[in-house]
Parts: structure tokens; C-alpha cells; sequence
């Protein structure tokens, strides 16, 4: 095809057919261009009706229109909208500097869409078949919509930079040779990205990419369970809220919260993601989401930052939830939301505020900490007990610290082990040292007892003072103090071996007292 001679002053070349002559004129005069039948299921481009000459273009015309088209009539602004037209051929503009709006609606290309590299101001595709849309690097001043459309051989957006939005609700991508069904490494949104409904098959790749305002994945459905992810977001930026929530179904508002008693479709996830390193200026949401596991798949949020998480999605089937080294302000959790021992990870987890929705007594909270502990490590007890306490919940936070103790005990060896439950019956480790003073009561009238039983021992002749059974037990029992007692009687037989047990059960007593004391002064 060459250029006619008349080409600058509007007229169409002499080798268009009549559906593209007319769309030649629709270009100049910037109105749509509609080759609707009417007929729903003839319309429809995703159906298997065909669509003959009457409603095709070449590509190549397109291309022409939109690279180098005529100008536009008199008062008018060029722009290619198209609604229920066949395009055969490649669509290739790659390289290239599209000036004119482009909107096509209801179109169904015959081959892949290639705009790698090519610059718009907007791009607009909705309810369109498209084989593959390749658009790598591609710069677009305005949005990107691709609401509805359809991609079977899945969508390339790498390195791309969208000045505003990128719609893909409600669109439907399957997995390209390389098993990613969006290629999105690099990408930058100027403001949302929204994907309410989006059903994705195969990997959704957002590595490094970088949101302005919200990534909305509302009521989204990714399946790739045959590999590790079906979102795959290491180091995503967003400025405000990472959505995995459901949408409201049946006419509700794009983007917002569904009204109680709308019908509505979770977000459901078969396959592994991943969100490590990611920034996230408001919150994580995932509120009633679906998460499905098999294998080594998991929900990793290794050192994630986000002023909030929202974990009140389903209990995940299958897989790991993984917190290590995330870093939240405040947790809001649900307890039926978090998965059962050896599937919860939270190695070097921050979070300074717990804001359970529903009933979360402290024995679940300690069995979620036992979940993500399967070998005894102390650091995610104490971390529940300094927000428990921050909270003004001292009896709660030194539950906490018992059951860590209580926890490590199981991993000593078998003296060790014992000695930690006498500490633990008698005085919880020191966490009820009041208990101290019950025990020490008891041991000193048990003492009495039995040495006035036992009838005055012998002592040297000049130093011979009163016997006393209770002056001389307390003064076994007591460590520090000295009442002149002990060390001037001399027991004999199974007496002594009473004395000796009274002395080391005094000395237990103290020392667990004084440590319970330390942690009282520390707190304070």
C-alpha cells in the first residue's frame, strides 16, 4: 500500500475497501465508527459466530490511521473509535508516536497486538478480543483500559509507565509460553490499578513495580496451581492500599466497599504469593479472601512494611503464611483467619497494636504464637507481651511470658525439665511471686512441726539458747538473714537432710522473688 497523492488533504486512498473507507471518514470526523448488527450473539467478540468482510479492516490501516492519518475535518479532533469491527493482521506499532485517542469497543483482533516501546496519550480497549497484546516500555500519558477484554495468549506491560490508570477489570488473561499470564516487571502507575474481577491464569508479575495510589484486586480470581505463584510481587510500591477483598457483585460501585446484603464474589488466590519487600503506604487488606496452597506454596510477607494488616481472610488451605521480618504497625487479625502449627512463620515480626475483630481470648493468641514456634524461639512471646503490656494488659503479658517459659522447658533435658516444673508449680517461674510467700508460709509451719517433734538437738555447752522449732526453721529458710539459729544446733540423722532441703527450697524461693521483683522494676 503507498501513500496517494491526496492522502494530506484527507482523501482516502483508492485501495481501502468500503469498511475501511469508512472508517477513514469516522477517523477525520472523530466519531465512532459502530458496526454492531444488533444480533447479541453475532456481537459478541468472544463468541464463534464469524464476522465477515463487511465488518473488517487491515491492521495495516489502522497502523497508517494512527501513526500518519489524514487530518481532521474542519472544527473536528482525529481519534479512532471503533465498536464491533474485525481487525486482521498484526497490529504493530511499535517504536511509534500515537497522537490521536484511541477507544475501540466490542473488537475482536485476529492476531497479536504489538506496542512495545510506542508512546500514547490514551488507550482505551474494552470487551475485546485480543490473541496477545505486547506492550513492553510502552509510555501512555493518560490511562490504559482493558476492562472485559479477553487474552489468551496473555498481557506483556514490562517496564511499562501508565501516566494515570490501568484498568483490567473484569478481564480474563491466560498464561503466555513462559507460563506468566501478566508480565507487569517494572510497571508504573500514575495513580490505581485497578483489576476488580480480573480471572488471571498463570502468573501475575508485578515485580518492582510501582503503584501511586491503590492496587485494587477486589473479587480477583488467580490460578496457577500447578507452579509456585499466582502473584508474584516482590518489592511492589503502593502509595495507599493493596486490595485482595471481594467486589460487589450485580451492579455495585468499582472500587468501593460492597453494601451489607450485596451479592458479592471473594477474592480467591489458587497459588503461591508473594509480596516480600514490598511498601505499602496505608494498608495490606485481606478481608474474606481465598487462599489456596499446595506443596511449598505460600503467602509470603518476608519484610513487608504497611502501617496496617488486615488478616481476615479464610484460614488458608494448605500451604504457609510467612511474617518474618515484616514490619506492622497495627495487626488487625481474626483468630479463625491464621493457619494451624508448622504453617505460620513470624521469625523477626514487628507489630505494635493488636485490633482483633471477634473474639481472640489469650489462650488462641498462644496458641498462634505456638503455631509460628514449632521449635522454641522466644522472640514472637515476648514481642505479644510488650504489646500486651504497651496496651495496659500486665496479667496478659506475663501469661505470655509463662508460656514461653513453659514453652522452652520442653526442649531441656530431663534434670533441667524437672527443675522447671517445680519452678513452675510453685511460683510460675517467678510471674507469681506472691506465691513465694504462700509456699515459704507453709514450708516454715511444716518445718515447726516437725523439728518440735523432733525434740532439742544437741548444742555446745556455752553457747546453749532457748530452742526455738520456729525461730530455727525461719532461719534455715531464709537465706540472707542471719538469726542466729542454724549454725548453733547440730542435727543428726534424716534432720539434717530435712535442714538441707529447707535451705535450698529458702534460696529457690528468694531468688525467684528477686527476679520477679527485677521485671517489676523494669517495667516500671
Amino acid at each position: 500500500m503507498t501513500e496517494g497523492a491526496g492522502l494530506r488533504a484527507g482523501d482516502p486512498p483508492e485501495n481501502l475497501t468500503t469498511t475501511e473507507a469508512g472508517m477513514w471518514q469516522a477517523f477525520r470526523d472523530g466519531s465512532e465508527y459502530d458496526l454492531r448488527s444488533g444480533d447479541a450473539a453475532v456481537d459478541d467478540p468472544h463468541g464463534d459466530l464469524p464476522w465477515g468482510p463487511e465488518r473488517t479492516v487491515r491492521a495495516r490501516v489502522v497502523s497508517w490511521l494512527l501513526l500518519d492519518g489524514p487530518p481532521a475535518f474542519a472544527g473536528r479532533v482525529p481519534s479512532l473509535k471503533l465498536t464491533g469491527l474485525r481487525i486482521a493482521g498484526t497490529l504493530d506499532l511499535a517504536g511509534g508516536t500515537v497522537v490521536p485517542y484511541v477507544e475501540l469497543k466490542g473488537c475482536r483482533f485476529e492476531e497479536q497486538v504489538l506496542l512495545p516501546e510506542a508512546r500514547f496519550t490514551t488507550v482505551r480497549l474494552v470487551d475485546c478480543s485480543v490473541p496477545r497484546l505486547e506492550a513492553a516500555r510502552v509510555q501512555i500519558e493518560g490511562d490504559l483500559h482493558l476492562p472485559r477484554c479477553r487474552f489468551p495468549g496473555g498481557i506483556r506491560l514490562t517496564d511499562a509507565q501508565i501516566g494515570t490508570d490501568l484498568l483490567l477489570n473484569q478481564a480474563v488473561v491466560h498464561q503466555d509460553r513462559t507460563g506468566r499470564s501478566i508480565a507487569a516487571d517494572g510497571l508504573t502507575v500514575g495513580q490505581d490499578l485497578q483489576a476488580e474481577l480480573l480471572q488471571s491464569y498463570g502468573e501475575f508479575s508485578l515485580r518492582s513495580a510501582k503503584i501511586g495510589v491503590s492496587l485494587n484486586l477486589r473479587g480477583a480470581r488467580l490460578v496457577n496451581a500447578r507452579a509456585r505463584f499466582a502473584l508474584n510481587a516482590p518489592r511492589l510500591t503502593v502509595e495507599r492500599t493493596l486490595y485482595l477483598t471481594p467486589a460487589g457483585l450485580g451492579g455495585s460501585s468499582s472500587g468501593v466497599t460492597p453494601a451489607r446484603g450485596t451479592r458479592i464474589q471473594p477474592f480467591e488466590c489458587q497459588g503461591g504469593i508473594r509480596l516480600d519487600d514490598g511498601r505499602f503506604g496505608d494498608a495490606i487488606d485481606l478481608e474474606r479472601a481465598r487462599l489456596s496452597f499446595t506443596g511449598e506454596q505460600e503467602l509470603s510477607l518476608r519484610r513487608v512494611q504497611a502501617p496496617e494488616l488486615r488478616f481476615l481472610g479464610e484460614k488458608p488451605s494448605g500451604g504457609r503464611v510467612v511474617l518474618s521480618g515484616a514490619r506492622i504497625v497495627t495487626l488487625v487479625d481474626r483468630a479463625s483467619s491464621w493457619p494451624g502449627p508448622g504453617r505460620l512463620h513470624m521469625n523477626g515480626f514487628v507489630y505494635e497494636n493488636l485490633v482483633p475483630r471477634g473474639p481472640f481470648p489469650l489462650t488462641e493468641r498462644l496458641d498462634w504464637v505456638a503455631a509460628a514456634t514449632a521449635e522454641y524461639n522466644p522472640e514472637p512471646y515476648e514481642r505479644l507481651a510488650a504489646v500486651l503490656r504497651a496496651a495496659g494488659e500486665d496479667e496478659d503479658a506475663r501469661e505470655v511470658l509463662l508460656a514461653k517459659h513453659r514453652h522452652r522447658r520442653e526442649t531441656l533435658p530431663i534434670a533441667a525439665k524437672i527443675v522447671g516444673y517445680v519452678q513452675d508449680w510453685t511460683v510460675a517461674y517467678g510471674y507469681r511471686p506472691g506465691r513465694a510467700a504462700v509456699w515459704m508460709a507453709v514450708l516454715w509451719a511444716a518445718g515447726s512441726l516437725a523439728f518440735a517433734y523432733a525434740g532439742r538437738p544437741a548444742a555446745p555447752p556455752e553457747e546453749a539458747p532457748d530452742w526455738d522449732p520456729a525461730l530455727f526453721t525461719l532461719d534455715l529458710l531464709l537465706p540472707v538473714v542471719d538469726l542466729g539459729q542454724a549454725s548453733r544446733w547440730q542435727l543428726s540423722d534424716g534432720w539434717q537432710w530435712l535442714a538441707s532441703a529447707l535451705i535450698l527450697a529458702g534460696w529457690t524461693l528468694a531468688t525467684t522473688v528477686a527476679a520477679g521483683a527485677t521485671r517489676l522494676l523494669r517495667r516500671s
